[in-house]
């Protein structure tokens, strides 16, 4: 029997700071280390604070929500507490021209 490969499923993470901001802050430099990590395996497509900056937003393409939640447990952030991380899967089926490669891509 041979066996199918997973394909990836798309996550929407959103942060919501839960400490006051000097507290984010000062974790900012870990943060962006971690992320870059997560980019350099593949996991993240793009990052970046919302506006007004009580948070952040993640776009994540991964096999699981629990390896994108083990992934999550690593961040500076969610290791200190000091945001709220809400989570959205979704399967997109409409793009613009040149990230269909990108969305099909398993």
């Amino acid at each position: 029997m041979s066996e199918t490969p997973m394909t990836n499923k798309f996550f929407l993470v959103d942060l919501t700071y839960i400490r006051p901001l000097e507290e984010v802050d000062a974790l900012k430099d870990a943060h962006i280390e971690f992320l870059k990590q997560q980019y350099a395996q593949g996991y993240f497509i793009f990052s970046g604070p919302k506006e007004p900056r009580d948070g952040g937003v993640i776009l994540a393409k991964m096999q699981t929500r629990n390896a994108l939640d083990a992934v999550l447990a690593l961040d500076p952030f969610k290791k200190a507490g000091v945001a709220r991380y809400g989570v959205t899967e979704f399967s997109p089926v409409m793009c613009a021209d040149g990230f269909k490669d990108f969305i099909d891509t398993p």
